[in-house]
C-alpha cells in the first residue's frame, strides 16, 4: 500500500478544491457526539490561505449552528470535497476556530453580504480518496439517478418532524421563499 497522506495542500489540492463547489465538515463535540454538515458555494469557495490553512465562510443555513458549537468544544475537523463530474475525492482533516476577522470575512462576500463567521482550518492531514465509491454509486451519471417521486417535500418532513399546524404546501412555499431570498 502506497502512503498517499500529506500533511500540506499542494497544487494538485489546490486544484481541487478550487474546482469543489460543495464540501461536507465532520465535527464532534467535547461528549463524543458527532455532526456533518454540508456547504456549498460557488467553485473556489472555500479559500486555500497557504500550505496548511484553509478558510471556509459561514452562509445562511438552518441554523443550528452545529459545527460552530462543536468546534467551540473540540476543535477536530475533517472536510469531504467533491467536484461534480470527477470521481476522486479529496479528504483533509485538522483544527478548526472561528474567525471574525472583518477583513477576511470581506474576502468571502457575495451579494453585499459578508459572511459573520470564517472556519479557519489548520490542515494536518490531506488525501485524495480513490473513485471506487463514486463509480459503484454512479452519482454523476443522470440515468442512473432513482425516481424520487416518493421522497416526501421537506414541508411534510418538517411538519411531521416537528408537529407543526401549517399545511404541507405552506411550509414548503416558505422554504422555497426562503430559498430564493435568503441564501446570502
Amino acid at each position: 500500500m502506497i502512503d498517499k497522506v500529506q500533511s500540506k495542500l499542494d497544487s494538485h489540492c489546490r486544484t481541487f478544491i478550487a474546482r469543489s463547489p460543495f464540501v461536507a465538515i465532520a465535527s464532534i463535540d467535547s461528549f463524543g457526539n458527532m455532526d456533518i454538515s454540508p456547504k456549498g458555494d460557488p467553485p473556489g469557495f472555500v479559500a486555500v490561505l497557504d500550505d496548511h490553512t484553509l478558510a471556509i465562510p459561514d452562509r445562511r443555513g438552518n441554523r443550528r449552528h452545529d459545527t460552530f458549537t462543536n468546534v467551540l468544544q473540540n476543535p477536530s475537523i475533517a472536510l469531504y470535497f467533491l467536484v461534480p463530474g470527477v470521481r476522486d475525492t479529496l479528504r483533509v482533516s485538522g483544527s478548526a476556530k472561528l474567525v471574525r476577522d472583518i477583513e477576511l470575512r470581506k474576502r468571502f462576500e457575495i451579494k453585499e453580504t459578508i459572511p459573520d463567521f470564517v472556519l479557519v482550518v489548520e490542515v494536518s492531514k490531506v488525501f485524495f480518496q480513490c473513485a471506487k465509491c463514486v463509480i459503484r454509486s454512479d452519482i454523476w451519471n443522470p440515468e442512473s439517478w432513482s425516481n424520487a417521486s416518493d421522497v416526501p417535500s421537506l414541508g411534510r418532513i418538517l411538519k411531521d418532524h416537528a408537529h407543526l399546524d401549517d399545511s404541507e404546501d405552506e411550509i414548503d412555499e416558505a422554504v422555497e421563499l426562503s430559498y430564493k431570498s435568503n441564501l446570502y
